[in-house]
């Protein structure tokens, strides 16, 4: 089989963010490829672990994917404070005599988002509305590498490595089956320490909020990185569930236009035309037609500007999130947005990790290199058909089905945008709804 073709039998997706299927990405051929292992979000270690663990593996995927796509370049963008992670990535490179560079930068955030990584290493900025294809480079995370990795050795995308933290009895990275139940995953953990939580699945800064209540009936995807749980009146907790209506009102009455929320954007300062400040305006006085609320498709919700930023509380970035799913609603078409030079400010508005986790109130579970690491199985896996961007695989399976462990159990077109989904436990298939397959163990 081709490069392609193993990545898309494998079903990989992104393992950073949205879960873009790498098999569409790596169809195009660029000059400059570049891995992304910054991983900036406060408290999550899972690209660390990875690297420190598999830099052979990462190593390797790297050096065929910049064959395959033809790229002259390759580069692992990467804070410097990774000093174990580093030092396993360079040993990997001269064993493999690769031609593969480190681009080190300091602890900022958020320095994991592709346009940071752009930025660090090129000096240049990826211009307003458009995707790194436009400047002949591909953008992958660290992780996905690893998968690219083992999809070359036949071995499809069927576990996760997670980092489990908060107010848990033992902070944890786990690798478990895709369809592990959240619950599993925090018992696996030790548990909660505190009765009264809530968790953040992903990062504190951009991850989403999930319910104790729901703990149980929420699943293990591709996409999973982090679960952190946090005390229910922790803010992190308590901005997640602010009414739109509330935050609409907080910003007609609250929003005394200091520009803070667009000074420290990092989006503004790479010359984008994103002024937070003026759609909150727009936003809290109801003005639909005000063509500032345009700019919020250009927002990449990294959360500075509300926890961060903003002196009175407010929440901008969920506004822009709002704004972005009703222009989409109503059909608005994006702008072709100008951009502007890099501001003179950027390198001096950088928001030091450090200083965020003490904004955030997260410092008490900031933990570097003290978890238990942790490989489980389990019964029953529910399994998601949306996992990623694009189409929803096809179930392939019925129930009743003895699957293995690896087995395709939702398929899709080579062509089509999405990925490929597989059993990642051996059993029978006992439940197929039209948003996921359910597999449990006979025993």
């Amino acid at each position: 089989m081709s490069f392609i073709e193993d990545i898309y039998k494998a079903g990989v997706v992104g393992a950073g963010g949205a879960g873009f299927p790498t098999h569409i990405k790596y169809r195009a051929n660029a000059t400059h490829l570049m891995i992304n292992a910054a991983e900036c979000e406060p408290l999550l270690f899972t690209d660390q672990y990875n690297m420190e663990n598999y830099a052979d593996d990462i190593i390797s995927a790297i050096s065929l994917a910049k064959s395959k796509i033809k790229a002259d370049k390759a580069t692992i963008g990467i804070k410097s404070k990774y000093i174990k992670s580093i030092s396993a990535l360079q040993n990997a490179i001269k064993k493999q005599n690769a031609d593969v560079d480190i681009c080190s930068f300091d602890s900022y955030y958020p320095a994991g988002d592709e346009q940071s990584i752009i930025n660090e290493i090129t000096g240049e900025a990826l211009p307003a509305g458009k995707i790194p294809l436009d400047m002949k480079i591909i953008v992958s995370n660290v992780s996905t590498m690893k998968n690219i990795y083992d999809a070359t050795r036949n071995i499809p995308v069927t576990e996760k490595c997670i980092t489990v933290t908060g107010e848990v009895v033992s902070p944890s990275i786990i690798t478990v089956p895709i369809g592990t139940s959240i619950k599993e995953c925090i018992n696996l953990s030790g548990g909660s320490s505190i009765e009264d939580y809530d968790v953040i699945i992903g990062g504190p800064m951009m991850g989403k909020l999930l319910l104790k209540e729901n703990i149980g009936t929420t699943f293990v995807t591709k996409t999973t990185g982090g679960i952190i749980i946090l005390p229910k009146d922790h803010k992190l907790i308590t901005r997640r569930k602010q009414s739109i209506e509330h935050i609409k009102n907080q910003a007609s009455s609250a929003c005394i236009q200091c520009t803070f929320c667009t000074e420290l954007c990092p989006r503004y300062l790479k010359g984008h035309p994103l002024k937070p400040h003026k759609i909150m305006k727009a936003f809290g006085f109801g003005d639909i037609t005000n063509e500032n609320l345009k700019q919020a498709n250009l927002c990449c919700e990294c959360g500075i500007c509300e926890l961060y930023s903003c002196p009175m509380g407010l929440s901008p970035r969920m506004v822009n999130a709002h704004v972005k799913t009703e222009l989409r609603k109503n059909n608005i078409p994006r702008e072709n947005y100008i951009t502007d030079e890099i501001h003179d400010m950027l390198i001096y508005r950088k928001i030091p990790t450090s200083r965020l986790i003490s904004k955030i109130d997260i410092e008490k579970y900031y933990k570097i290199h003290d978890f238990n690491i942790l490989k489980s199985d389990t019964d029953t896996v529910t399994i998601m058909l949306s996992q990623h961007i694009g189409k929803v695989p096809t179930p392939v399976v019925n129930v009743g089905d003895t699957v293995k462990k690896g087995d395709v159990i939702a398929d899709l077109s080579i062509d089509d945008m999405g990925a490929i989904i597989h059993a990642s436990i051996d059993g029978k298939v006992t439940e197929i709804t039209n948003k996921d397959i359910t597999i449990k163990k006979v025993i």
